[in-house]
């Protein structure tokens, strides 16, 4: 299909349409299947109140993203290997929801089985930019004009840690009805700009029709959600944000961009840290950021707006990087 300016956007609408229209009946299947979700006990008591909720609902967002990417896409290698990449980290998502869901427990792929499919497929991003002549090394430095070629070395743990700090970022963020879901649509509406801009065209389209699968998904997800995205959907989500960034050789601009991500991160490691350091003693009422908020007597809706907000605000900034 020959792209123009309005492809991303058609992108988007069509995996929004999609979404919406297919989920009611994968909500029914996933209840049929009594697909619950099943709530840690040591988190916020309100919680509690959630468990049961279908979960896995990330199926919905990767039914929608696919599906429009590949009707409005050209296929370039890009967009397929960023599709690729993205269903597999989805996949490890399933494979642990799966589990947790068998085991009617919290926990399912064990911590290092978990990372080291998330390695291994790091690798093969860092791999298939290497072989790529309009990337190889290249990173674009934020707010100047400048490309440096980094060390073949360098570029490889690079592409590790944005594969995995935007996985377990956005995982870590999901704790929250509507959040996580509306913080990527934030974060990809930007790297459709981004896109656009850099002439990644069928990466824009990418990142469109990502942030119309997520807006799907929140349709469904807004509170009190009726389908939770499971680690099915969050490592699928930061996966296609990560894959973004590889592939249009801005990963120092994703740190922008998903600035929202970084600060949910950094609050768990402050917490853990502090933790330990302290023999016991606590820095935020509970990590990540959104459930200190949580406990600190904030409404769930207003938490998660307020995070959008945050959110916008960062990706708003990572466009003024790149212009």
């Amino acid at each position: 299909m020959e792209q123009t300016v309005y492809s991303p956007l058609f992108g988007a609408l069509t995996a929004f349409v999609v979404v919406v229209l297919i989920g009611p009946g994968i909500i029914r299947y996933l209840t049929k299947l009594k697909f619950g979700q099943n709530v840690r006990v040591d988190g916020p008591r309100r919680h509690l109140q959630k468990a049961g909720t279908p979960t896995m609902g990330g199926i919905m967002i990767l039914i929608g993203l696919v599906f429009a990417a590949l009707v409005l896409g050209k296929n370039s290698s890009h967009l397929l290997f960023a599709l690729f990449i993205t269903a597999a980290y989805g996949a490890i998502g399933f494979l642990d929801d799966l589990l947790i869901i068998v085991t009617r427990s919290s926990l399912g792929l064990k911590a290092r089985q978990k990372l080291f499919g998330q390695i291994f497929i790091a690798v093969l991003v860092a791999l298939y930019a290497l072989s790529r002549d309009d990337i190889g090394t290249a990173v674009l430095i934020p707010f100047t004009e400048t490309t440096i070629e980094l060390p073949v070395v360098v570029y490889v743990l690079l592409t590790l840690g944005v594969m995995l700090g935007t996985t377990n970022a956005v995982n870590l963020t999901d704790g929250l009805d509507g959040l996580a879901a509306g913080a990527v649509a934030i974060a990809a509406a930007s790297y459709g700009v981004i896109g656009y801009l850099l002439d990644s065209v069928d990466l824009a389209v990418f990142a469109g029709s990502l942030v119309g699968a997520c807006l799907g998904f929140v349709w469904f997800n807004s509170h009190p959600a009726a389908v939770f995205m499971g680690d099915t959907g969050a490592l699928a989500l930061g996966a296609a944000l990560g894959i973004t960034a590889i592939l249009t050789r801005t990963p120092f601009h994703l740190a922008i961009v998903g600035g929202l991500f970084v600060i949910e991160t950094l609050s768990d490691i402050i917490q853990v840290v502090y933790f330990r350091l302290t023999k016991g003693k606590r820095f935020f009422k509970m990590a990540p950021l959104h459930h200190h908020f949580e406990l600190s007597g904030w409404e769930e809706p207003k938490i998660v707006a307020r995070f959008w907000l945050i959110g916008l605000f960062f990706a708003l900034l990572g466009l003024l990087a790149v212009l």
